[in-house]
């Protein structure tokens, strides 16, 4: 085995960096890709992974497209009297550009040019000890196993019931339960198993009835800027606040003082706005919702309360030990054995949008840990309110766990800039789906009521009004 410590440190420790005093941005920037010109390939190889993100709708129309001809050619081949094997019922260029457009494969196909830049120019020993010995996956794996525990049938039956005890049967009080309690939850059993719940019964209560397109984005775009701030109660939930809640000694309580009556505030401002613009759209729900329960209804069998317990156990257990893979994992096969003892009260656990996430959050880590050779110079050069509105650009580009963690590594930085930057960092973690871990799940799961996915455009779009919103209560009283 190599020796890692005659390996180049890769990538270079930002205080290792030569600078010039009173250099300006520019410069600093052009300094630090001239001592690693590699700096300047990783990013923009991070940057083309982020415009794949963009195309990825087209992709999908495209490979549909295909997919609608290839079966017109199978048909004529069939009315010829052709013998067509059912393998080849699949167009494999449809097939192709279908993955290409997974936006949850996307991060996790760039790493293979981005392995193989780091092999050329650095070695091979030094890919291997970035990918296995310097990213950290925790965060990738966590979220695999709670989104598999919190799509489990008792607990969506146990939320589902509770949140039915204030929603009662008006879609318009479920939208709002959902989109205020639920991403409130976040803070409790972290902002991964919140989207996970969210979504999932958004998706049976809403988006099955094929609401208007407009209606959808605005749902989602809501649900990612919640579940961005709803986590703020606490110093253990949000993944951003997470990454400097010990390095500057943020208790749960400075948290609900500083961030939690805040976040609260704006969520129910921003739901109380998208409430009454959408009032006739709840009321075209409602009827059918009603046409749904008569032709088909609900005869769900209810799950015995000691194993909705056991699975209130394993969710609470995992979010304790949220920072030990080793114990999460663990505790993970013994729920898999556990939900197959029950299977009677159980539903087949679904592992593939959980593992896609997973390999979406661990491409996303490793663009990620190579970027900061920029974002770091430019968050300690801004002052509060350009911070503010900074942190929460970046964040729409970069996974908001990751701004604040480089936030740390800014020396003297103030109390005041480092509320400005966590504020921006969490206010813009509904923008895109990179912008929080939370959000590849989300997208996961409503992703097939939409067409050809979800768009970014229009969900920077829907999501732009409630950041705005966050913004502006999280700068409030400052």
């Amino acid at each position: 085995m190599e020796n890692p410590t005659a390996l180049p440190t890769f990538p270079l420790p930002l205080n290792q960096y030569a600078h010039t005093e009173g250099a300006g941005l520019w410069q600093v920037l052009v300094e630090r890709v001239q001592a690693d010109p590699f700096n300047l390939l990783a990013s923009v190889l991070f940057l083309l992974a982020i415009l794949h993100t963009f195309l990825a709708p087209t992709l999908l129309k495209l490979a549909h497209r295909l997919q609608h001809h290839h079966d017109d050619e199978i048909r004529r081949k069939k009315e010829a009297g052709h013998s067509i094997h059912p393998r080849h019922e699949r167009s494999m260029p449809a097939a192709a550009l279908h993955f290409l457009g997974e936006v949850e494969a996307i991060f996790g196909l760039w790493v293979v040019p981005l392995l193989i830049a780091i092999t050329f120019t650095k070695g091979w020993d030094t890919a291997k000890h970035y990918l296995n010995d310097t990213v950290n996956y925790t965060e990738p794996l966590f979220v695999i196993v709670i989104m598999a525990i919190a799509a489990s049938r008792p607990i969506l039956q146990f939320a589902a019931r509770g949140m039915a005890l204030l929603a009662g049967t008006s879609p318009a009080r479920w939208w709002l339960t959902l989109l205020t309690v639920g991403p409130l939850l976040g803070s409790l059993i972290t902002e991964p198993a919140a989207m996970t719940i969210c979504a999932l019964l958004l998706g049976r209560e809403f988006y099955a009835l094929k609401p208007g397109m407009t209606f959808m984005y605005a749902t989602i775009g809501l649900l990612f800027v919640n579940v961005s701030v709803g986590g703020t109660l606490t110093n253990f939930a949000a993944p951003p606040v997470l990454m400097v809640a010990a390095k500057w000694n943020w208790s749960s309580l400075y948290m609900l003082q500083e961030f939690g009556i805040r976040a609260i505030v704006a969520i129910l401002l921003s739901n109380l706005v998208y409430f009454l613009y959408f009032r006739p759209e709840f009321t075209a729900l409602a009827t059918k919702r009603k046409q749904v329960a008569s032709a088909h209804p609900d005869e769900e069998e209810a799950v015995p309360l000691w194993i909705t317990g056991v699975h209130l156990a394993f969710l609470l257990g995992t979010v304790i030990v949220a920072h030990y893979p080793a114990l999460f994992i663990g505790g993970f096969l013994f729920f898999l054995a556990f939900t197959i003892a029950t299977s009677p009260y159980q539903d087949e656990i679904n592992i593939r949008s959980p593992l896609l996430v997973g390999f979406f959050l661990a491409g996303l880590v490793i663009h990620g840990g190579l970027q900061g050779w920029w974002i770091e110079p430019l968050l300690g050069r801004l002052s509060q309110w350009p911070l503010l509105l900074g942190a929460t650009f970046l964040t729409a580009f970069n996974d908001n766990a990751a701004i604040t963690y480089l936030a740390t590594l800014v020396p003297d930085f103030s109390e005041t800039l480092k509320i400005a930057v966590v504020s921006g960092a969490v206010a813009g973690g509904g923008l895109t789906v990179i912008a929080n871990a939370p959000n590849p799940a989300g997208q996961s799961i409503l992703n097939k009521y939409f067409p050809n996915g979800v768009a970014p455009g229009p969900l920077a779009l829907a999501a732009l009004f409630p950041t705005a919103i966050v913004l502006l209560c999280f700068a409030a009283f400052r």
